[in-house]
Parts: C-alpha cells; sequence; structure tokens
C-alpha cells in the first residue's frame, strides 16, 4: 500500500511562524513535523509516500529528498495554486496508482495508523475518527457499528487519517474541490467504513497547539 501526505496548505493559522517556513517543517520534538508521519509510515511497512506541495514546495522538497533518508520512496505532486483537499488527491492518482492508499494530513499528529486491511471490499473509505478536541466540540461524523454516518449521536472528530479507494475521485473533474462532500455521499451509500482511536491525536493547527505537542512529546521522551 502507499501513502499521500497532504503538505500543500498555506498554513494560515500558523503566521508568523509560516511566514518563512512551510507548515510541514515545522520542527517539534527535534524534527519536522512531516518527519514524524514518514517514520511512522515506514514502521508500518509503507515504502512509497506521495506528497502534494505548493507553498514554499522548494523548501519541502528539498529537506526530504528522494525520501531515501528515511528509506521510502517519496513522488511529488506539484500544484501550481492549492487544489484542495479533493483536488489535490485527485492530481495524484497517476502516482497513487489503482489500489487504495492510505491519506495523512500533513498538520496532524497521531501515534496511530490503520491497518491497511481496515477497507473492506466495496468501501470507498476507512476513517480513523479521535474524541472531539475543544476547538471541535461538536465533531463531524457518528460512528454506527462500524460505519460512519454523517448523522447521528455521539459525534467524533475526523482525525485527518483515512484509507481511501481511488474509486471515489477517479470521475470527479480536475480543479479545486473538497473531500468532504464525496465522503458524505459516499458514507449515504453506506460505503464508508471507520474506528475511533481514543489516544494522543493532535490538530496542530495553531502555534499555541504546536507548542502543546511540543511539550507533550518531550515529557514522554523524559519519563
Amino acid at each position: 500500500m502507499k501513502a499521500m501526505i497532504l503538505a500543500a496548505g498555506l498554513g494560515k493559522r500558523m503566521r508568523p511562524l509560516t511566514d518563512h517556513c512551510p507548515k510541514p517543517l515545522l520542527p517539534v520534538a527535534g524534527k519536522p513535523l512531516i518527519v514524524h508521519h514518514l517514520e511512522r509510515l515506514k514502521r508500518a511497512g509503507i515504502t512509497e509516500v506521495v506528497i502534494n506541495v505548493s507553498y514554499r514546495s522548494e523548501q519541502i522538497m528539498a529537506a526530504l529528498g528522494d525520501g531515501s533518508a528515511y528509506q521510502l520512496r517519496i513522488h511529488w505532486s506539484h500544484e501550481t495554486t492549492p487544489l484542495e483537499t479533493g483536488g489535490g488527491i485527485q492530481k495524484a492518482l497517476p502516482l497513487l496508482g489503482d489500489a487504495p492508499f492510505m491519506l495523512i494530513n500533513g498538520d496532524v499528529w497521531c501515534d496511530y495508523l490503520p491497518t491497511d486491511t481496515a477497507l473492506k471490499k466495496d468501501d470507498l473509505a476507512h476513517l480513523v475518527l479521535v474524541n472531539n478536541p475543544d476547538h471541535h466540540r461538536t465533531g463531524d461524523f457518528a460512528l454506527d457499528h462500524g460505519r460512519v454516518t454523517s448523522h447521528g449521536l455521539p459525534r467524533l472528530t475526523f482525525a485527518g487519517i483515512s484509507l481511501l479507494h481511488p474509486a471515489l475521485l477517479v470521475n470527479e473533474p480536475p480543479g479545486a474541490f473538497a473531500l468532504a462532500p464525496l465522503l458524505k455521499q459516499a458514507m449515504a451509500d453506506n460505503r464508508v467504513s471507520g474506528e475511533h482511536f481514543a489516544g494522543h491525536w493532535v490538530d496542530v493547527g495553531t502555534p499555541e497547539r504546536l507548542t502543546a505537542l511540543e511539550h507533550h512529546l518531550m515529557q514522554l521522551r523524559e519519563r
């Protein structure tokens, strides 16, 4: 299985930290945030990773290169202007191939990845859901006996970690578009499974959350 890391965002909420450094390269616990993802993917047995880039793409590509430093092979999908989540994934499909792949938002931190067997036959997506953080208390979706729905209780938050089948996006017209509407339609068709991860997860969307994650990881090191 291949993986894709979404790293094309502008990082506006992280300013001024991202005025001169793209968000994926912001350091946390001694290494860039995106390197935590690469190392975790390698430990999970994944060897090929597609990364989409746009804002300060040259810095990210220069820092990570071909991935050999992490015992991975990195393929780059460059976007002249950000294509949103859906459009960015669709543009990268020729690099990802026809098989299901793992998708990770570059601006989250989580010490968990789903197994490649989690996406069942005929499903288009498998989502990792987490407890609602303070900044998103209403959640995104509900989980009902392993199936993800747009409605229902209790609500959980999408972790930004999933397994996707290319068929979810392959027929969409090229350009910028969001992923969420496609997922919701697949949920309505009962083609999205999910799981609840109750461990540590962070949406690293603000300087304050980045600092909190830094403290958390450094405390773990000291134990």
